[in-house]
């Protein structure tokens, strides 16, 4: 897959693709089965599938404050992104001079002249331009004038609903790991980089694992059974703390995921690793003292144990795309 940093890095050989414009976020079954339609429709035209984004994505520009948090950081995106299906991803800088672009512009300057596009699938409630003044319709009249195509997503459902990031957050955060897990067909997870912390853990016999997630907001909080996946160790057994570690100095500013794991005494220091929530087992809570947070994390501890003394779940999968 190759990675196009911004407008002003297209070149005249990336002209001509079929693509498709979103947040993507969370790269959930919906997004996977668009992906899947998209790449049908590129190799029916014999073009690259092409995948723009944004970069803040737009609530994150015009109201960074009321902005969900998102379910993947950029690099955790493009990951999942880079599958066979994507031939190219174009990350578009999305500030105050790309804002203003207007819908007959965006279509003309960027869609047309710039990407060479044969084919545009969007959402039927697809909006973009100055003021969110294009829409589906507009879209398809302006195609129909400088000769591609355009077609809406094909609708994926999960109990009878629409699958979104809108959904799957809203399952996470009520800790309801299980729905997420099948609107996301995989289990919700983060990457981050190890890094030394307070080591208080140590004091109190559970190490901790600190994993820096580069955040100000996480769309999951409390304490969860997770797997820690790293290319050294493989899936390594673990409870983690994710949140503002109340007990102590009353709280840090910054969300931060510390992972205890189970039977495992090497150094993990400085490693890049994926951490997969599995089960939550409890609300993130402040303790009056570190005795009464060790008995605690004890039992998370068995919690944990016993979870993962059970079957794994099966998860879903994403349709092939029809022809």
């Amino acid at each position: 897959m190759e990675l196009i940093r911004g407008l002003h890095n297209l070149k005249e050989r990336h002209r001509g693709c079929a693509v498709s414009i979103g947040n993507f976020d969370g790269v959930h079954l919906g997004h996977k089965a668009v992906l899947d339609q998209l790449a049908a429709r590129a190799a029916e035209l014999g073009v690259p599938a092409l995948v723009m984004l944004f970069e803040p994505q737009p609530a994150e520009y015009f109201a960074p404050e009321r902005a969900p948090a998102r379910l993947t950081r950029l690099r955790e995106k493009l990951r999942a992104l880079d599958v066979d299906a994507v031939d190219q991803v174009l990350c578009v800088r999305f500030d105050a001079a790309f804002s203003r672009i207007t819908a007959g512009d965006f279509v003309r300057d960027i869609i047309h002249r710039r990407l060479g596009a044969r084919h545009v699938l969007v959402g039927d409630d697809f909006r973009f331009g100055k003021g969110r003044a294009g829409d589906l319709g507009f879209l398809q009249e302006m195609a129909g004038e400088l000769g591609f195509s355009v077609s809406c997503r094909d609708t994926f459902t999960v109990d009878g609903e629409r699958v979104s990031s809108t959904r799957v957050r809203a399952a996470l955060e009520v800790g309801d790991l299980e729905t997420a897990r099948r609107l996301l067909g995989y289990d919700y997870n983060m990457y981050g980089r190890v890094a030394h912390g307070d080591k208080r853990g140590r004091t109190i016999g559970f190490p901790t694992a600190n994993v820096h997630l580069h955040r100000l907001k996480v769309p999951v909080r409390g304490v969860f059974a997770v797997h820690l996946h790293c290319a050294q160790e493989g899936a390594l057994p673990g409870v983690a703390n994710l949140g503002h570690r109340p007990t102590v100095r009353g709280g840090d500013p910054v969300p931060l995921l510390e992972v205890h794991l189970l039977d495992y005494d090497g150094d993990l220091y400085g490693r890049q690793v994926r951490v997969d929530f599995l089960r939550r087992l409890r609300d993130e809570q402040r303790f009056d003292s570190f005795d009464a947070l060790k008995a605690q994390i004890q039992d998370d501890v068995t919690a944990a144990r016993h979870f993962f003394a059970m079957p794994p779940p099966v998860l879903p999968t994403a349709p092939a795309a029809q022809p």
